[in-house]
């Protein structure tokens, strides 16, 4: 049977794009529709989703919808179904979809995504299930009040969409909402707590994850309530859409390359070491994402020494904390040809790195899922991560028995600290200078099944459970 379903968030690649939420909720409707779901996206009216929409059609309209007037707007772009709410005194902003030009969050984010809530709420009846993406779709339950079977999903705990108690008469909510059992949270509002609440059915985006976050030191405050809650939780690992990230059709890559030719690696070496100035020689490690304590840059940084011991290089690829770019610049410029810096954000150069670097480091102290090791494995690069969350379901660590059998696909090390990083950076290296270990752990990465084919059926499972009782 097939069923319809409301997908509510906040961003969707390719047409607003921070991290990887986007990424899970542009891949999710196309590998659903194969198991008989068809979704339907609902997004905030930025002028980027506004300009790429097609076939667009205005089917909802309101005269006031938190300050000035609103529009629901039908149509399709990337090959998506979507409905966009057009309203651009909330979302007619340039840039960054939470921060301003100064970089700080905009100070009416809290209207801004609740007003996407509701809208949600006003158009589920039209679906069999509503699928809510984070914080930002948090108050979709609250203002659905059961209408409708709602899916919560938690990109990442850290971002919970906490404002102070005052919001609260702005929302349009009936007073008993603010309360332990709705959206109240330590005296204030809580977005993701609220979704967690009205959720009839939490996932998070491994299962790993999913048991983490029920523990004290990885709930961030939330762990009471996802315990109270166990027994609608489950972790369903993230994918790729392996289509959109194929080494054998890239055309970012110097070299396109595949499992049965890989040849094309070594071009996409020599082009990621000229562009960041490195030298030839040694194994070249690789870290692309956010420079923030989470993602363990500074752990990378604290372990420079051993690195550079093993006649290692490293290139680093991001943007984040302002202290931490200033220290990757820092450790660059002390050390030419072997350690090279870009800081931005560049998906062409991000998958050259993929295609080029040996190896790629994904040290985070905590990792919801995380993408960067599914796409260093669906380019050959063996992951090297810290054992926490989605990272340590996706990647088989190259111990003694997993050599043995001929399954390894990167390195795991723990606790996520600068010591036990070294230590495996120590393990690589070694690996590499085996060329038939290393040649053997790199076929093990390209031929990894990083993709939505499994996942997608538990997802259509949990679909149809839901709605059908």
């Amino acid at each position: 049977m097939s069923l319809g379903v409301l997908a509510v968030a906040s961003e969707c690649f390719p047409l607003v794009k921070t991290g990887g939420l986007a990424d899970v909720v542009g891949a999710l409707p196309r590998v659903l529709a194969g198991e008989g779901i068809a979704v339907t996206t609902l997004l905030p009216g930025y002028p980027a989703v506004l300009a790429a929409l097609e076939g667009a059609e205005a089917i909802r309209d309101w005269s006031e919808l938190f300050g000035g007037p609103a529009r629901l707007v039908r149509g399709r772009a990337a090959g998506l179904d979507l409905l966009v709410l057009e309203a651009a005194h909330l979302f007619g902003r340039e840039g960054n979809p939470y921060l301003g030009p100064d970089g700080q969050d905009w100070a009416d984010n809290p209207i801004r995504f609740a007003a996407l809530s509701r809208a949600a709420a006003e158009v589920a009846e039209g679906f069999d299930a509503v699928h809510a993406h984070d914080w930002q779709a948090g108050l979709v339950g609250a203002y659905l009040r059961g209408a409708r079977p709602l899916v919560f999903t938690i990109h990442n705990l850290a971002f919970q969409g906490r404002y102070p108690a005052e919001v609260f008469v702005r929302l349009g909510l009936p007073a008993e909402a603010f309360a332990v059992e709705g959206v109240e949270y330590f005296g204030g509002i809580g977005f993701l707590k609220a979704g967690l609440h009205y959720a009839d059915r939490i996932t998070t985006v491994s299962p790993t994850y999913a048991i983490e976050i029920r523990r004290p030191e990885g709930g961030m405050g939330l762990d009471g309530l996802l315990r109270h809650r166990a027994a609608v939780v489950s972790g369903i690992l993230n994918g790729l859409d392996t289509a959109e990230w194929n080494p054998a059709t890239d055309r970012h890559l110097a070299g396109r390359f595949s499992l049965a030719e890989p040849g094309g690696r070594a071009a996409n070496k020599a082009a990621l070491q000229a562009r960041f100035g490195l030298e030839e020689g040694g194994p070249l490690f690789l870290f692309v994402g956010r420079l923030a304590w989470q993602k363990g840059i500074d752990l990378v940084l604290d372990a420079l020494p051993a690195l550079l011991a093993e006649g290692a290089q490293l290139a680093i690829l991001g943007t984040g904390d302002r202290a931490l770019e200033a220290r990757c610049r820092e450790v660059a410029a002390a050390n030419p040809g072997r350690v090279g810096a870009v800081i931005g954000f560049d998906e062409g150069l991000a998958r050259l790195g993929y295609g080029g670097a040996d190896a790629v480091l994904v040290p985070s102290r905590f990792e919801p899922c995380g993408l960067a090791q599914l796409c260093a494995l669906r380019y050959g690069a063996p992951p090297v991560v810290a054992r926490v969350g989605g990272l340590a379901d996706t990647v088989i660590d190259a111990n003694e028995a997993a050599l043995a059998a001929g399954v390894a696909t990167g390195v795991q090390f723990a606790p996520p600290s600068d010591e036990a990083l070294a230590g495996a950076l120590r393990r690589t290296s070694a690996l590499w200078r085996d060329e038939a270990a290393w040649d053997a752990m790199r076929r093990n990465a390209l031929a990894a099944d990083v993709s939505w084919a499994r996942s997608a059926g538990r997802y259509a499972d949990l679909f149809r459970g839901l709605v059908n009782g």
